[in-house]
């Protein structure tokens, strides 16, 4: 039987800030109040720190199976738990892509064995996949994936019958990777007519452009409203896009939402004469004007949910010229503490992040008893200490890959401990329980 007393935190929860006490008994928060003796339980001092709710990251792409070289869900599942990131929900552009019900089992087998963190997995679409697509079990799956523009993994579905009976037949939360494939390809061509395969990084944003992203967005909307479908618009890198997400609905009865990422709310075109390909992301990071914009959509809850679409690659893969980078990067060991950055210079508050990095994702996913610090929810919390700095650097990083793109950056914060499922395992920089995840499960309204 395990018992913890958190005794004195800051609990940062549902838009306030009050200082309390919390207790976890076995799995589950037991208790919560101004003030609470308990003898039988181990107690930990948290005054001067903040205790949160773990973050609910909803794009993520641990790589297993097939592309294990470059991460495995052991190794960044124990990532996110140092970074805060308690629940995770992954990508289907593995190898082989989860295209069908067995191959997705396969992967909640490999959760079930080697997760830190919890976990769910997105089932893929394809061009032909409809009729499995259909089996997928809305309570125990996060969601439908549907790349509208090919990336990683060329799981491009962009034949329009197709993306009519999707839109049209599938009961569930369909997640969207929007970017115009026609005008994608047209942009490449030119600048490999010009540059060869040595195209300067700082055109990325000119390839998949603006134009790319809302073609595809409000493509992805249309059929949404045609078909009355519940759709998730992941990664909106551009000012224009926001013109097709409102903020009128609650977001437990929003039909059409939209995520932001890290990365696009940290980096701007003018990081690529630095970082190169080490941030180059599909959609790609953009202006300036675009990241305040997405911001300021974040804010007015435009935007519902902030995640990572971790996803990381080898250096070696990463050094190449342009043609030849692939396109993502490493991100949930640090997202939170970015966020966190952001909220000390004044431009989100720290209630703010807590909600768009684990409530929003809940209440738009229908996550059951997660998310909140709430009696009787499942114990995932994490301890922040506002009085210790964190640097990045290649010692302290835990993906696979090595390397962060924020590698040089002191973050003013640093993640004491974390607590999934009511198990301390992560603990001042040490690993302590690496396979304590559990599938997430789902109470949905789609």
């Amino acid at each position: 039987m395990m018992k913890y007393l958190l005794k004195q935190a800051t609990i940062i929860n549902e838009g306030s800030s009050k200082v309390g006490d919390v207790l976890i008994h076995n799995d589950r928060i037991e208790k919560i109040a101004d003030t609470i003796a308990d003898a039988s339980a181990t107690e930990i001092n948290c005054e001067g720190k903040y205790l949160v709710p773990g973050s609910i990251d909803d794009q993520v792409h641990f790589r297993e199976p097939g592309l294990t070289h470059k991460a495995d869900i052991q190794s960044e599942s124990r990532a996110a738990i140092a970074g805060g990131v308690t629940s995770f929900m992954e990508m289907p552009n593995t190898v082989p892509n989860a295209l069908t019900q067995e191959l997705l089992a396969d992967k909640y087998a490999i959760g079930a064995q080697s997760s830190a963190a919890n976990y769910s997995f997105f089932m893929g679409a394809s061009n032909d996949n409809i009729e499995e697509v259909l089996k997928t079990n809305p309570n125990d799956v996060c969601g439908i994936k549907v790349f509208m523009g090919s990336s990683t993994g060329n799981m491009l579905v962009d034949e329009p019958t197709t993306l009519n009976k999707i839109f049209s037949e599938v009961p569930m939360l369909i997640a969207t990777h929007c970017e115009d494939e026609t005008t994608v390809r047209k942009n490449l061509e030119l600048y490999r007519e010009k540059y060869g395969e040595d195209v300067p990084m700082k055109y990325h944003p000119v390839i998949r452009s603006e134009e790319a992203c809302y073609l595809s967005s409000s493509m992805a909307v249309a059929l949404a409203k045609k078909h009355n479908a519940r759709l998730h618009v992941l990664h909106i890198s551009t000012a224009k896009e926001l013109s097709l997400f409102e903020n009128k609905t609650p977001l437990s009865e929003k039909r059409i939402t939209a995520e932001a990422c890290v990365h696009h709310l940290w980096f701007s075109e003018e990081d690529y004469d630095q970082k190169g390909t080490f941030i180059k992301w599909n959609p790609a990071v953009k202006k300036a004007a675009d990241r305040e914009a997405i911001w300021k959509a974040v804010l007015d809850n435009r935007i519902d949910v902030i995640a990572t679409d971790h996803a990381p690659h080898t250096l070696e893969e990463k050094s190449q010229s342009y043609f030849k980078a692939p396109s993502g990067g490493p991100l949930v060991q640090h997202a939170l503490l970015a966020l966190l950055e952001k909220s000390k210079q004044g431009i989100i508050s720290k209630e703010r992040v807590i909600e768009k990095t684990a409530h929003a994702p809940s209440v738009l996913f229908g996550v059951e008893n997660r998310g909140f610090i709430r009696e009787g929810y499942f114990a995932d919390l994490v301890i922040i200490d506002p009085s210790t700095s964190t640097k990045v650097q290649k010692d302290n990083i835990l993906y696979k890959c090595g390397w962060s793109p924020f590698e040089g950056i002191t973050f003013s914060h640093s993640i004491e401990k974390t607590f999934v499922n009511g198990v301390l395992a992560f603990d001042n920089g040490k690993i302590l329980n690496e396979k304590n995840g559990k599938r997430l499960t789902f109470n949905r309204k789609d």
